[in-house]
């Protein structure tokens, strides 16, 4: 294969750094390849604590780590802060905005964002939460209503700024669902005296009949008790008919007024642009081989939220965790290197470590292979295991101590309004804001 580098070597061009395109980068250092990654955002981002960022339990800081950091020590290891516009796979190069680049190999590690299924009105007054920008919004929006809410006169009035509508039942929908609980339960009436938690509500509705879906029933319906015990109202079986910034409908009648509803029943993958129409699957994923090589092509590797490895024991491709974005990576990196070598080349095979789902204080659920339970046990090792996931020592220690506080006081975290939100096309009066951000970012893949 010809090479494009000036250092003789391979280039193997990495988009996206989230966990998946990290461990590939990781996987190739000291090899005889050239290693650049592009990513619209110059930090690592960890996921699953995002929630906590968007009720400010925790400083969007703490959860991120600088790319260029991670990576310091390795020799061939290239960042540059670019966006992905098209593939050309008959040319062996990518379209970005900080011009057109070569590659050898090309992993795709470009993620998922929010999935609306097409409904307009919801994308545009739903709040998504699958970035950082999009949590500080959300964050935004959540002390902005509770502070209009002290200003209304009547119940009736301050009901739609104090309702919570939290679309999705999956680890997103009910980690979040618990936060809003507990943040009623323990801190609404330090900070806000002129209210009573019986005035905030807090609502999980999804179509399935099933919290946590992915999870044992096991783990389901305890989760389901912890968040009606802290006194959420859990709907299920439940669709959504619509919302248009002030209420949202449902289709068996029923109406909740509401000025916050939070999107998170879905994901789709982000696709560039050049990957074959044909070879889009289900959720806007791009089919891959056992050798997540993209069907169709022989260097172009797709892996994580965006890559759809359909196979028997698959038949829906793999689960978008964490743990799959991880393994394909490293999985990748290693093909590469057999690729180089002259090697025969393997399957992919997940090994599926279990799951985790936090609901809230000494509360969460854990499905590790045969061993199931719940509680406060649960709960340590959800957190031990996102603890040590962290990027960055000083993340871990600034994450450990926030949660010490938070568990010790039960009033931990800032609350701070840092910048005013306000919805595109809308006047001042209406639903509280929401400008476009991060629509395609290749991120956590």
């Amino acid at each position: 294969m010809t090479t494009t580098t000036k250092t003789g070597f391979p280039r193997v061009v990495i988009v996206g750094g989230g966990f998946g395109g990290i461990e590939v980068a990781k996987h190739l250092a000291d090899q005889p390849v050239e290693v650049l990654m592009l990513d619209k955002h110059n930090y690592h981002m960890f996921q699953p604590l995002l929630y906590q960022v968007a009720t400010g339990s925790l400083e969007a800081e703490s959860i991120a780590f600088s790319l260029r950091k991670n990576f310091s020590g390795q020799k061939n290891f290239t960042f540059r802060l670019a966006e992905v516009t098209a593939v050309n796979p008959d040319r062996n190069t990518i379209d970005t905005t900080i011009g057109e680049i070569a590659y050898d190999y090309l992993v795709i590690a470009t993620g998922s964002i929010t999935n609306f299924f097409g409904n307009k009105e919801i994308e545009h007054y739903a709040m998504p939460m699958k970035t950082i920008p999009e949590a500080l919004n959300l964050r935004y929006l959540i002390l902005q209503n509770l502070e209009e809410a002290v200003l209304k006169q009547t119940r009736e009035e301050r009901e739609p700024f104090l309702n919570f509508v939290l679309v999705g039942a999956g680890p997103t929908g009910v980690e979040l669902a618990g936060s809003l609980a507990e943040y009623r339960n323990y801190i609404l009436t330090k900070d806000y005296p002129e209210l009573t938690k019986g005035d905030m509500k807090v609502y999980l509705v999804d179509f399935l009949p099933k919290v946590l879906g992915p999870m044992s029933d096991e783990a389901s319906a305890k989760a389901k008790d912890f968040l009606v015990n802290m006194g959420v109202e859990v709907m299920l079986g439940v669709k959504v008919e619509s919302y248009d910034g002030a209420q949202i409908k449902f289709e068996d009648g029923r109406v909740i007024p509401t000025k916050n509803v939070i999107w998170s029943a879905g994901v789709m993958g982000v696709v560039p642009q050049g990957i074959a129409k044909e070879n889009i699957e289900r959720g806007n994923r791009i089919r891959v081989n056992e050798q997540c090589v993209v069907a169709g092509t022989t260097n172009i590797f797709a892996i994580g939220d965006v890559a759809a490895m359909i196979t028997e024991a698959t038949p829906k491709g793999h689960p978008g965790v964490a743990q799959v974005a991880i393994q394909m990576g490293e999985f990748v990196a290693k093909t590469i290197r057999g690729i180089l070598k002259g090697e025969q080349l393997t399957a992919f095979k997940y090994n599926d470590k279990g799951s985790l789902a936090t609901i809230g204080r000494n509360k969460a659920v854990a499905d590790l292979g045969k061993i199931k339970f719940q509680g406060f046990f649960a709960w340590l090792i959800w957190m031990f295991v996102h603890l040590i996931s962290l990027l960055g020592f000083r993340n871990k220690v600034i994450v450990f101590i926030n949660w010490l506080g938070s568990y010790v006081n039960y009033n931990g975290g800032t609350r701070l309004i840092m910048r005013k939100f306000i919805r595109e096309g809308l006047t001042d009066d209406q639903a509280v804001v929401k400008p476009k951000t991060d629509a395609v970012t290749p991120q956590a893949g």
